[in-house]
């Protein structure tokens, strides 16, 4: 496909935006290609400055689950617009989001709204350490929590090492109090504990983890940690931004049968717009001020437009609960191409929960960041780019995870995938040959 339209605005973009993006991520570098610039989206469908159109699984990283322009959410948006697109003082569409996350979510008795889902863990784990009256947090090699200071950290040379900055301008002491842990390893987190538990304010994690990939809980791992948490004292933090809605109605809590201390969402409680929450037991959230010492605050927090938009995703959501058709097209869509890599000779992995998905090129198994790491990502780069020639939109980075939507559902859709991505496969096998 011809993209001159694409190639000019990025050369525009460049001389005014760094790198000519606002996130990393859209820059395509990690897939070495040129970024795409949109114009347009509907249902499963987006469109680039250039008019060409793409079956499109990155679905704004996972916030559309209705897919792209769903008329109820747009009629929501307009309406709200209508009235005034913010007022920095509350409004009745607050509550009625925030009652319906509730409704979902057993474990959340009380929430916050906020405007991202970095915003969202890092007052959940600045709450933590204020209820608790302790400094160190545990979280896991390969999940990503936003890029708050405190949570940019990886491992070091030893499991019970402090994080060491993985981002420069973040200095050593705001992360010295990050402890990693390997994740679906709870010996790794024993270990840690047995060290620094009578430290430790919470334990963070992805339930799924969706930034190394797609990658599932071990049988256990969550009732684990959550075991583990009530032996020493410590918060289980869920970051559901990602799984929150996607994977069940009720997120991986209500997947896994495994209650958190507190939550954090994003994504699609914001049907396509900025948004964040964090939300927990009452007695952990009347530590938040202006009830308790825990400050937290922000002047777009709960604006109408977003809150009205999400509101609309959950009502359409929980009126056709499409979990297990979404998972189904999903586990369709990926044997299929697993089949079609298998016969081509080409290793392939797939990383599934509910209805995300992740294809690494590697024989697998893929359980945590190391065997995630074992990937080639320069034959995904390859893949993505065949695709992307074809028409077809998944994640420009072997790191992240690949969306189905409602408007997915369609056969002509799923089987246009199929055939797209076993021509893609067959491309590399010719290329390597």
């Amino acid at each position: 496909m011809d993209r001159p339209v694409s190639k000019t605005l990025f050369e525009r973009a460049q001389k005014s935006i760094v790198a000519g993006v606002n996130s990393p991520v859209r820059s395509f570098r990690a897939v070495q290609a040129p970024p795409l610039f949109v114009v347009s989206g509907q249902g499963p469908y987006l469109y680039d400055s250039d008019g060409n159109r793409y079956i499109d699984y990155l679905m704004s990283w996972g916030a559309l689950i209705l897919g792209h322009v769903h008329p109820e959410v747009q009629h929501a948006i307009e309406a709200a617009a209508g009235r005034g697109t913010g007022f920095g003082l509350s409004t009745g569409v607050e509550c009625d989001l925030a009652e319906t996350i509730k409704q979902a979510f057993p474990s959340i008795e009380l929430l916050r709204l906020v405007n991202s889902g970095t915003e969202a863990v890092m007052s959940a784990v600045r709450l933590a350490r204020g209820y608790t009256k302790r400094d160190k947090i545990m979280m896991f090699e390969g999940c990503y929590h936003g890029h708050s200071d405190g949570l940019l950290a990886r491992a070091g040379s030893g499991l019970t090492t402090f994080g060491l900055p993985a981002s420069a301008g973040v200095p050593c002491s705001f992360t010295e109090e990050t402890l990693i842990a390997r994740f679906n390893d709870l010996e790794s987190v024993e270990t840690i504990c047995r060290a620094h538990g009578d430290d430790l304010a919470c334990i963070l994690l992805e339930p799924v983890a969706g930034n190394m990939g797609v990658i599932p809980p071990k049988p256990g791992f969550l009732a684990g940690l959550r075991n583990i948490c009530d032996r020493i004292g410590a918060l289980l933090v869920f970051d559901e931004v990602i799984t929150g809605f996607r994977i069940a109605w009720g997120g991986a809590q209500e997947k896994f049968k495994i209650r958190a201390d507190l939550t954090t969402l994003g994504k699609i409680i914001g049907g396509g717009l900025p948004v964040g929450a964090f939300g927990g037991r009452r007695e952990i959230m009347e530590k938040l001020a202006p009830l308790g010492d825990v400050y937290q605050a922000g002047t777009l927090s709960g604006n109408p437009l977003v809150a009205s938009a999400g509101k609309a995703v959950l009502d359409v959501l929980g009126k056709t609960d499409p979990y297990k058709e979404l998972e189904l097209r999903t586990r369709e869509i990926t044997d299929d191409l697993s089949q079609a890599a298998s016969l081509a000779g080409i290793p392939l992995w797939v990383g599934r929960a509910g209805s995300m998905f992740t294809l690494y090129f590697t024989s697998g198994p893929v359980k945590d960041y190391q065997s995630a790491k074992q990937a080639d990502d320069h034959l995904y780069s390859c893949f993505f780019k065949a695709l992307l020639e074809r028409g077809l939109l998944l994640p420009p980075s072997q790191w992240e995870s690949a969306f189905m939507s409602l408007s997915h559902l369609k056969e002509s859709i799923l089987q246009t995938t199929i055939d797209l991505g076993t021509e893609a496969l067959k491309l590399l096998v010719a290329d390597s040959s």
